[in-house]
């Protein structure tokens, strides 16, 4: 381990993860062996009585996971994201039986509606419950996007909510580009990663402007503003959370690699983003995936349906999906 990283990272006893939002729900879907399924999470956490549409959750385009990490007598609540929107985040959350009142800081990972757009209520429901919560962000993250689509008309997606709008809920913002260690070096929020791999280009059709709509639409395929987290639990190794993984999941596993060497990857949980356009690189992703020798990739969000087929073909019982409701536990034996 680097220097710099071994002040910003301190092994985990344990790691518990929570799916809160995802774009896939599947109860019955194939599960690893430290994975529990939506149903059994919402007849426990929840305390549902029968299973039925209402006690059920919805899934929606995004991302959002509660993670609670452990050492020794000291655990800390991170939310990753929070999703698409707001009324289908809180009741996931309730029907999970969660307690945002246990979420100490919220890490988010990219300036994109679908990965921010529970956040307001995100945070009142949290305040509602606790003193203060404490926002993760930087600053290249509150340009407005849009879409070109065929015969170049762009649409513009939702705005995110600024730092202004934050702190109107009652939130304390870190607006920083560099990273930093959060919640007593449980968790690691990177900088910006690096583009180094020849085919991980991102995508054309991703444009950006300023936020009040006055200036030309520009190209904007690296958004260079997304971020990951990372975590180590102690006798397995690292933990890379990457929501969408615009930055290509080759280069964010190089950059893992680089800040954190000798440490395998235990896992990588998030969306590959290798869906629709970006299916072309699936050959040179499964490829580039191999160098690192990862125990368990767990697919969600952005990663589509061929790209998981793809790397479960490789990679067999390594590769799982993520879905909604779903709960994994990381710890060892």
């Amino acid at each position: 381990m680097g220097a710099d990283e071994m002040a910003l990272l301190v092994p985990l006893d344990s790691l518990h993860v929570e799916v809160l939002s995802d774009d896939v729900s599947d109860t019955y879907v194939s599960k690893t062996l430290f994975a529990e399924s939506e149903m059994f999470n919402v007849l426990r956490g929840g305390g549902a009585t029968e299973i039925s549409g209402e006690t059920m959750l919805v899934a929606n385009l995004g991302y959002g996971l509660r993670l609670t990490s452990r050492v020794g007598d000291v655990e800390h609540v991170l939310l990753f994201d929070t999703g698409t929107e707001g009324a289908a985040f809180i009741r996931n959350c309730a029907n999970l039986g969660v307690d945002l009142g246990s979420v100490e800081e919220i890490a988010i990972t990219h300036g994109h509606w679908d990965h921010m757009g529970a956040l307001p209520m995100a945070l009142d429901a949290i305040l509602a419950r606790r003193d203060s919560v404490t926002v993760h962000v930087n600053p290249d993250m509150f340009n407005q996007r849009g879409l070109r689509l065929e015969g170049d008309t762009v649409v513009p997606v939702a705005n995110v909510p600024t730092p202004a709008e934050m702190r109107a809920c009652g939130a304390t913002v870190v607006e920083d580009g560099q990273p930093r260690s959060l919640l007593d070096r449980h968790f690691y929020y990177s900088g910006e990663i690096p583009r180094i791999t020849p085919f991980e280009k991102g995508r054309s059709d991703h444009l950006c402007r300023p936020r009040d709509g006055q200036g030309a639409w520009r190209p904007d395929p690296l958004l260079l503003d997304e971020r990951m987290v990372v975590v180590q639990v102690r006798d397995l190794g690292l933990v890379v959370f990457s929501a969408c993984s615009h930055a290509g999941i080759v280069n964010v596993c190089i950059e893992v690699r680089n800040r954190f060497p000798g440490i395998p990857i235990h896992a990588v949980m998030g969306g590959l983003h290798l869906g629709g356009a970006m299916e072309a690189i699936i050959p040179d992703t499964v490829k580039g995936l191999a160098d690192f020798d990862i125990d368990h990739i767990i697919c969600g969000h952005c990663t589509g349906w061929r790209a998981l087929h793809a790397l479960a073909d490789e990679y067999g019982d390594r590769v799982s999906q993520s879905a909604v409701g779903t709960s994994y536990q990381f710890a060892a034996d």
